[in-house]
């Protein structure tokens, strides 16, 4: 009880627009995703701004109209902090910071950025995000700091040099040159790593964010890897030996994804992608009890496509099936339409098993064990199926290995 009385939340508004590409079903999606991103970097959202356009305006993504409101009601209500939807660039950023001066101004990207920071435990995850931060720094130096904009005249500092502006920009380019030799260096490590572990199959879990990959990795692998109803709650990749009916793998854990994910955080995350990338086995998990479960879907393999990724054996994994609730429907109610939104469990079982063949898509719910026995034989199955092209002759697999042919030559080898 004490806990939640020292917890000081920021207040904060967010913003977002409907345009010809985005309307307003898809905005109010975005906007509940971007609060909660903001309750886990620790703000309270008080208020929600939008506005209809065609397009952003290149100078205050808002209309001038729109930037006065949002304006005094920051002045009227004290908010700290305001956080649009999509990333502004620099000249938005510096423009718009001149308007709502009593606050901070981030977009989406920032935010992010920012709780991935708060995230970072290892000494190489806070390299990572420390380099994706320099690299979304540094076009916005000079409308972070408008002091550095001007070059310091007097005694001392006439004739050539740099501005102020220009030496920070030189001390960020260093900065980041430093990071990206420093991950170069981790990247080498991990890479050993990864070869020193045997010919294993390897298996990564991998989907959107807060979608219960760590509690699944908990439960197959009986470890103890951080959980929590928060968006990245893992950063860093957890690697477990797993046995199933005496055949061994990795398991992996990886970050989770995320709409609209940063470009600068892709690249900075290179490394803990390519447990994803050397992968043998994706298990691509899914919050089957979120209402755009799909377009999650989406996005993830939009992003394993971007790694190079997309083609690899995968299972999907609907998690969470104890919290799925579907819509009851009138069905002689003629005027209302049934969508997929309205979808029982089972119709969504056939659907995807269906589309992905039945030993493709599993249900089940990793907090309450429910499917799990059905969840390890086709992850056993998947896995051996990989196993045995490696391993032509294995005894785990082949009760009759004695009985090999080549058995001699294979033992000598």
């Amino acid at each position: 009880m004490l806990e939640k009385e020292t917890i000081k939340f920021e207040k904060t508004v967010i913003v977002g627009i409907v345009t010809q590409n985005q309307n307003e079903e898809k905005l109010t999606e975005y906007l509940d995703e971007l609060e909660f991103l903001t309750f886990t970097a620790g703000g309270e959202v008080v208020k929600r701004f939008s506005q209809k356009m065609e397009r952003p305006n290149p100078k205050t993504f808002l209309g001038t109209g729109k930037m006065d409101e949002i304006s005094h009601y920051v002045k009227e209500h004290d908010i700290t902090t305001v956080i649009f939807d999509d990333e502004l660039s620099p000249s938005q950023q510096k423009n718009i910071s001149k308007i709502l001066v009593e606050c901070k101004v981030l977009d989406r990207t920032n935010l992010i950025l920012d709780i991935f920071a708060q995230r970072a435990e290892t000494s190489y995850a806070r390299t990572q995000v420390e380099l994706a931060q320099c690299q979304y720094l540094l076009p916005r130096l000079s409308g972070m700091w408008t002091h550095l904009e001007r070059q310091k005249g007097g005694i001392g500092m006439r004739g050539p040099g740099e501005t102020e502006i220009e030496t920070d920009r030189r001390i960020v380019r260093d900065r980041i040159s430093l990071l990206k030799e420093k991950i170069k260096v981790i990247d080498k490590q991990m890479s050993v790593q990864r070869g020193n572990r045997g010919a294993m199959v390897r298996v990564a879990l991998v989907g959107y964010t807060n979608v219960g990959k760590s509690t699944l990795m908990n439960v197959i692998s009986k470890s103890e890897v951080f959980v929590e109803n928060k968006l990245f709650a893992t950063l860093d990749t957890t690697v477990r030996k797993v046995v199933i009916k005496n055949l061994p793998f990795l398991l992996s854990d990886t970050v989770g994804f995320i709409r609209k994910l940063p470009t600068q955080l892709v690249d900075s995350f290179k490394s803990t992608l390519d447990e994803v990338r050397e992968a043998d086995l994706l298990l691509h998990v899914v919050d089957i009890s979120h209402p755009d479960f799909e377009e999650h879907i989406a996005s993830v393999n939009q992003i394993l496509q971007d790694i190079k990724s997309g083609d690899k054996p995968t299972i999907m994994v609907f998690n969470k099936i104890d919290a799925y609730k579907h819509l009851t429907i009138d069905h002689d109610d003629l005027i209302t339409e049934k969508t997929s939104k309205h979808y029982t469990l089972e119709e969504w079982k056939s659907t995807w098993m269906s589309k992905m063949g039945e030993d493709k898509a599993l249900f089940i719910s990793a907090v309450n064990k429910e499917n799990f026995e059905e969840f390890r034989e086709k992850v056993y199955e998947a896995v051996r199926e990989i196993h045995i092209t490696r391993f032509p002759y294995n005894k785990f697999l082949y009760p009759d290995y004695h009985e090999a042919p080549d058995e001699k030559e294979v033992s000598e080898e």
